[in-house]
C-alpha cells in the first residue's frame, strides 16, 4: 500500500501541467467550478474507475481533489489500498480559490447545486428542527430524532467521514449520467 502525499496549492498550481487531476465531488459541485483539466470522477465511482487511474498514474502523477480535503484524502485511501500512488489538494477547491487561482465552469451549466457541505448543513439542521417541533408538539420521543442527527455529526467529526453526504451523493442531481462517466473515464485514457 502506497502513503498518499497532499500538495498545497502553490505547487499544485506549478506543477499543473504535468498532473492527472481527479475532482472526487458531485457533479453539480463539480460543475461550480473546478481546477484546470480536473476530471470528475465522483468518490462513490472511484472504484469503476481504478483501472483507467491505475494506468493514468503510470503516464503522469495523480492528483485528486475536492471541496475541502477531506472526500480526496479518503479517495487517496482508497487508491492506495490498490498501490495506486495519489496526491490530494490541501485544502481543496476552496483553498485554491481563496489564493485566487482560476476556477473552470463548464459552458451552458446554467444550474448550480449546492455544494455537499451546505446540502449536508440544510438536512442536518431540517432534521433537528423538525425533531425538536415534533417533540414540544406531538410527543417528546421525537426529539430522539434531534439527539440521533446530534450524535451522527459528532461521529462525522471525530471519524471525518460524513453517511449523510455519502446518502446526499446518491440523489439524482448528485449523481454524474453513465454517459457523462463513460466520456471522463475516456478522456483518462486518452491522457
Amino acid at each position: 500500500m502506497t502513503t498518499p502525499t497532499a500538495l498545497d496549492t502553490g505547487e499544485a498550481r506549478t506543477r499543473l501541467h504535468e498532473l492527472t487531476v481527479i475532482d472526487v465531488r458531485t457533479p453539480g459541485e463539480y460543475a461550480a467550478g473546478h481546477l484546470p483539466g480536473a476530471l470528475n470522477i465522483p468518490l462513490d465511482h472511484i472504484q469503476r474507475a481504478l483501472p483507467d487511474i491505475r494506468d493514468a498514474a503510470h503516464r503522469r502523477e495523480v492528483l485528486v481533489v475536492c471541496a475541502s480535503g477531506a472526500r480526496s484524502e479518503n479517495a487517496c485511501k482508497i487508491l492506495a489500498e490498490h498501490d495506486i500512488t495519489a496526491a490530494t489538494l490541501s485544502g481543496g477547491t476552496g483553498a485554491w480559490a481563496a489564493g485566487g487561482h482560476e476556477l473552470h465552469r463548464p459552458q451552458g451549466s446554467a444550474r448550480t447545486v449546492w455544494g455537499m457541505e451546505r446540502q449536508v448543513r440544510l438536512t442536518a439542521g431540517s432534521l433537528v428542527l423538525l425533531g425538536l417541533v415534533l417533540g414540544a408538539l406531538v410527543h417528546p420521543a421525537f426529539q430522539l430524532l434531534s439527539a440521533g442527527v446530534a450524535g451522527g455529526l459528532v461521529f462525522s467529526a471525530l471519524t471525518n467521514t460524513c453517511g449523510m453526504a455519502a446518502m446526499l451523493a446518491k440523489l439524482p442531481y448528485n449523481r454524474p449520467s453513465a454517459l457523462d462517466l463513460d466520456r471522463t473515464l475516456a478522456e483518462l485514457r486518452s491522457r
